[in-house]
């Protein structure tokens, strides 16, 4: 048995060496001076120290047992077992308790009843010595425990993986792992391991036969398929079988005897003292309760001992850099380090670690590893679909957190520039049963990442989920939706943008986003916007803080073609258009402005690329564009300009009224109603130019505007800052009704 150390300080500090024995400190602490038990000692120190010496006689009675023991009329045994229950799942177990628990559970000589207590029960405060897992695993060999207790051993070491302080021995023993995929039982648990364990050079030809011979067996398992897909991405001329691209939850959950003491651990070591938080992973961070979320590479519990790098940092200098072995990432602490050892680097085995890591995004960035990126995408799915707030009843006190981790995911996505599809998995099945209120921003955020993908999947699983929440929802939830896929175009246009020029792009070909099958995506995604924000308007009374944020999703849609290289212009729907045309905001007004005068530059820019034969893309705008388009511009200019929209706007849902009906309303010069000196947007600038041209005027007589007032009170709305109506009426106005604009010069003079 391996010297125990205590999980607390003890009563009296003694000299590091003799504190790690603890048989030989107990020995010392009886045959020294008794003193009398300082009053100023908690109740709660006492009884740590007793459950302490309660814990050591347990490990000590496991460690003894010889032959086998039955449970029942044994009050020793069910003594020490409810002793280590209780101890690890109030406050986890120390490391040095793990060899003999584990040596005690596999060596059969108790009953599976026992075994399976025991098991449960190994519950960590800190970390799992790599030498008390390599011991019981060698006991798997002697065939002494029965199958249940060997499968559950292997769900233990699943779950507790990110536990282990090494892993180098572990890896040592990959072939014995591999040896027994044959067991039926035990294949999917083994494939599960044996894809945490993988790294390049364990991939050989005979093991890509005997997978491939075990799946020809067996039929399509996605055990299988995981371990297959991970040795592809390592060695893809070896690996010539077709498998699935897209992300699959390839394993079933293991961590279910553990999952909630490790939680109630976690937390309960976080409230206690500061000298017991460092014991929660090796760090002094406040940790999150699930370990693996927060985990940090250069924790000493992840390989090394930090003092041991310290002592052995100035040996052991040229090692690091020589080129055939791994830079251990323990090391890792500045970008020149990153730089000298990109191609050296091994990632962790606890992929959560990358998400806290620059460093380790930096390189994900720079090598586009696949098996990175396929280890993560199954940690990240697992972990979203355990901890689901709205998903997992239990979950719910848990929401904090949950928003914390889902703000680290969407940082990732941000610092990497790209979306995850195992969040595009988890957010196209929690949609539907999402409230809409829990985690809002977080979620919504990671929907603005969301990778492009074929449109049915994105209707049924984003569109229809999320329209229902939008039409039932505030006015704030539907601004703040518009907004996030405002940004998810504009992530669509730049990844566009970054990859247009690169067709044989793995990723392009990957994610089937071809020309067509973006133009595509893009399209559909506009034309959803522009039904919910019809509907939206007519549900909210065309409120202006909604209008401003569909107007900020067409300024991006407005210029696709010239600053995204994009083939495509879809104008905004009727609407969205004639609610902001006759807005009674003038930032309203002015932003349509600017918004058709970029459609404007794009249609002119296709046009002449159309009509010179210099055609940058395949693709031509339909004639329906340019007629929606102009249709549009005469509605426009027919209210802002020449005050003949009734009259002359031809758009089947536009304002054209008949002269009857519109002497009905009893508005007296109903035809200049909505130009720039009536509008409703705009009334408030011409009083306060009247104001500045006839001081001496109480009248306010609009009707003097005309003539060369008129283009002074241009160059006043200009110096407003109306940029907008400033280059729409330069670009539009001047050359679609110039003749119009004489005529009514010369009327008013």
């Amino acid at each position: 048995m391996q010297p125990r150390r205590r999980s607390e300080p003890p009563k009296e500090q003694v000299p590091q060496k003799t504190q790690t024995d603890l048989s030989a400190w107990r020995k010392g602490r009886k045959s020294a001076p008794e003193k009398s038990i300082p009053s100023h000692w908690s109740p709660n120190r006492q009884k740590n120290d007793s459950t302490q010496d309660a814990l050591e006689d347990a490990l000590s009675y496991f460690e003894k047992v010889q032959d086998r023991v039955s449970l029942k009329k044994n009050s020793a045994l069910q003594k020490h077992l409810a002793t280590v229950e209780s101890i690890a799942l109030q406050r986890g177990l120390p490391p040095e308790a793990f060899d003999v628990l584990l040596k005690v559970a596999l060596s059969g000589k108790l009953a599976d009843t026992v075994n399976t207590q025991l098991l449960k029960s190994l519950v960590p405060a800190s970390v799992i010595p790599e030498t008390s897992v390599v011991s019981s695993v060698s006991l798997l060999c002697t065939g002494k425990c029965s199958d249940s207790t060997q499968l559950l051993f292997l769900r233990w070491l699943i779950t507790m993986f990110d536990f282990i302080d090494r892993k180098e021995q572990l890896h040592a023993l990959y072939g014995f792992f591999f040896s027994i995929l044959q067991d039926e039982k035990m294949c999917p648990y083994i494939c599960h391991l044996l894809y945490l364990l993988t790294r390049k050079e364990s991939v050989k030809p005979f093991r890509i036969r005997k997978l491939l011979d075990l799946q020809a067996k067996v039929g399509l398992q996605s055990h299988l398929q995981a371990l297959l897909s991970l040795y592809k991405l390592f060695s893809p001329e070896l690996v010539t079988i077709a498998l699935p691209r897209k992300m699959k939850s390839y394993f079933k959950n293991s961590d279910g005897p553990w999952k909630a003491a490790i939680i109630a651990v976690r937390r309960r070591n976080q409230e206690n003292t500061p000298v017991l938080q460092p014991l929660v992973l090796g760090t002094t961070q406040p940790q999150s309760r699930k370990r693996k979320w927060n985990a940090q590479v250069i924790i000493p519990a992840s390989s090394t001992n930090r003092n041991t790098l310290e002592e052995d940092g100035e040996k052991k200098h040229v090692n690091l850099y020589r080129m055939n072995e791994s830079f251990p990432l323990e090391h890792l602490q500045t970008f020149p380090q990153l730089l000298r050892n990109i191609h050296r680097l091994e990632f962790p085995s606890q992929m959560g670690s990358v998400l806290t890591n620059p460093l380790l995004l930096h390189y994900m960035n720079c090598i586009k590893d696949e098996s990175i990126y396929l280890r993560l995408y199954y940690w990240m799915g697992q972990t979203l679909q355990e901890e689901c707030t709205w998903c997992v009843a239990d979950n719910s006190q848990y929401e904090e957190e949950f928003k914390d981790f889902l703000e680290t995911v969407y940082k990732t996505e941000c610092f990497l520039q790209e979306g995850f599809s195992s969040c595009e998995e988890f957010l196209y099945k929690s949609l539907p049963l999402w409230d809409g209120f829990c985690c809002r921003p977080q979620v919504l955020r990671l929907v603005s990442w969301i990778p492009l993908s074929s449109f049915s999947e994105m209707k049924s699983h984003l569109y229809d989920p999320l329209a229902q929440l939008f039409f039932t929802s505030s006015l704030y939830f539907k601004c703040s939706v518009l907004q996030s896929l405002r940004e998810l175009l504009q992530n669509w246009l730049n990844w566009h943008m970054i990859h247009s020029d690169s067709e044989s792009d793995t990723q392009a070909h990957s994610l089937n986003t071809t020309l067509s099958g973006l133009v595509n995506m893009v399209a559909e995604l506009i034309h959803f916007v522009g039904w919910i924000s019809t509907v939206a308007l007519r549900l909210e009374n065309n409120p202006t803080f909604l209008l401003y944020f569909i107007l900020d999703f067409y300024e991006i849609v407005c210029d696709m073609y010239l600053r995204y290289n994009l083939p495509l212009l879809i104008l905004p729907p009727a609407g969205v258009f004639y609610p902001a045309l006759l807005s009674m905001d003038s930032v309203s007004l002015d932003q349509l402005c600017y918004i058709m005068y970029r459609y404007r530059s794009n249609l002119v820019a296709a046009k002449e690329n159309e009509l010179s034969k210099k055609k940058i893309l395949q693709f031509k705008f339909s004639s329906q564009t340019y007629q929606e388009y102009n249709q549009y511009i005469v509605a426009m200019v027919g209210c802002l300009w020449t005050s003949s929209a009734f009259q002359k706007d031809t758009h089947p849902q536009g304002l054209r009224m008949g002269d009857e009906l519109l002497k009905k309303t009893a508005v007296q010069e109903f035809k200049s109603s909505f130009n720039i000196v009536y509008h409703p947007a705009m009334m408030g600038y011409a009083l306060l130019f009247l104001k500045q041209a006839w001081p001496d005027d109480t009248t306010f007589n609009f009707s003097l505007i005309k003539g060369k007032k008129w283009n002074w009170y241009l160059e006043y709305l200009y110096a407003q800052g109306l940029k907008g109506l400033k280059v729409f009426i330069e670009s539009s106005i001047n050359r679609v009704s110039q003749a119009s604009h004489s005529k009514a010069q010369n009327a008013q003079e």
